[in-house]
């Protein structure tokens, strides 16, 4: 298939491009840095020679996930989670001759499409999904190349409103060209970056940007919960809101997201459930008649009730919200060995903040509000 050469700089290699994208690659310095790490006894040619025999065989941005990036998930799943279910009793009914695009709640940079990706294969479906990654993320060239061999597209950051307007376009034109010509799967947030307390919204602006490109219908929209029992950068998040308090013009370093990426990777999270709702597609004519003015807004609203609805709730999150009630209302939804094994963790968590002028109990707050926002979401939705 011919790919329109508008969309050359943002789109992901196909398969022709792989074999040179690889040998890139394997000659990119920094690149070559990280592997050491993983295993420094071994000479580089050595590494190389190794991953260029993994490689045969491997054609497809599809290949290069099913052969190398499946077993890395895997193995984060066993190693840092308690399990990762997809709850599949909804998509198990949907057909696997059509391609979907999930919107979901975002609480993972890497892995809420790594996750999905796995989780598709397993659910028996013949594709995963490609993704929407901030260009502020592909500091180096060999992150850009990698995340391109795995069916990522680039989201332009950090431009000028006329700009801004422009990339948007032109990334929804390739989301759409992506569904309906490529045939593939699409995963993006319901919103730009992380909601830091768990308060998950979906933006107007998101679901605007998605129609810029053709009809919506045409996506077959798809919204994705996603629940995590314990998140890896609570303290993060709860770190930086201390210090924007502290200085509103605060701003996260590019190192600060590498930092971010790192813990929600290899940090421990317990267990995650993914669990999908009905396709927006049968009930999106409900608001056809609305206004423009008011569509979106109220598209929103319901992805968000979807959405909210869907949460895997667990014993933090009740003993979060009952902690900033001063009250016992959700005990029922816990045990006390579940609160002792809580105050634990947020103990730890809280003692890895270093910030001078440390605010204890502004920050035991913030984290508590990321875990009691779900249950919150969740009773107003059901």
């Amino acid at each position: 298939m011919r790919i329109p050469e508008e969309f050359s700089e943002i789109r992901p290699y196909e398969a022709e491009e792989m074999q040179q994208a690889f040998e890139d690659l394997l000659n990119d310095r920094q690149f070559n840095v990280v592997m050491k790490g993983f295993a420094p006894w071994l000479p580089k040619s050595v590494r190389n020679g190794m991953l260029r025999l993994a490689f045969k065989g491997v054609k497809t941005p599809l290949d290069f996930q099913k052969r190398f990036m499946k077993p890395v998930v895997n193995y984060i799943i066993r190693k840092h989670t308690d399990g990762c279910r997809f709850d599949d009793a909804q998509i198990a009914a949907y057909d696997k001759r059509e391609r979907y695009t999930f919107i979901s709640n975002h609480r993972d940079i890497v892995l809420d499409s790594a996750f999905l990706d796995v989780k598709l294969v397993e659910s028996g479906y013949p594709t995963t999904v490609e993704i929407g990654i901030g260009d502020n993320l592909l500091i180096y060239p060999w992150i850009k190349r990698l995340v391109r061999m795995n069916k990522a597209f680039t989201v332009r950051r950090g431009l000028s409103l006329r700009e801004t307007l422009a990339a948007s376009q032109l990334m929804s034109r390739y989301i759409h060209f992506a569904v309906t010509q490529k045939k593939e799967n699409i995963w993006i947030a319901q919103r730009e970056g992380r909601a830091k307390d768990s308060n998950d919204r979906t933006q107007d602006a998101v679901l605007k940007m998605l129609a810029m490109g053709g009809a919506l219908k045409e996506l077959n929209i798809v919204p994705l919960t996603i629940s995590y029992e314990y998140d890896p950068c609570d303290y993060l998040k709860a770190q930086e809101f201390q210090q924007k308090r502290d200085n509103p013009a605060f701003k996260k370093s590019r190192q600060d997201d590498l930092d971010n990426m790192k813990t929600g990777i290899f940090g421990y999270k317990g267990r995650v459930v993914y669990r999908t709702a009905a396709p927006v597609n049968t009930w999106i004519d409900e608001l056809k008649d609305l206004p423009k003015t008011d569509y979106y807004k109220a598209l929103a609203e319901r992805m968000d009730h979807e959405i909210h609805r869907g949460y895997e709730l667990f014993p933090c999150n009740y003993i979060a919200l009952d902690e900033l009630q001063g009250n016992q209302t959700n005990s029922s939804h816990y045990t006390a060995a579940d609160k002792q094994r809580f105050e634990a963790y947020l103990s730890g968590q809280l003692a890895k903040i270093t910030l001078d002028h440390k605010d204890e109990a502004f920050l035991r707050e913030r984290i508590l509000t990321m875990y009691a926002n779900p249950v919150r979401n969740h009773l107003a939705a059901v």
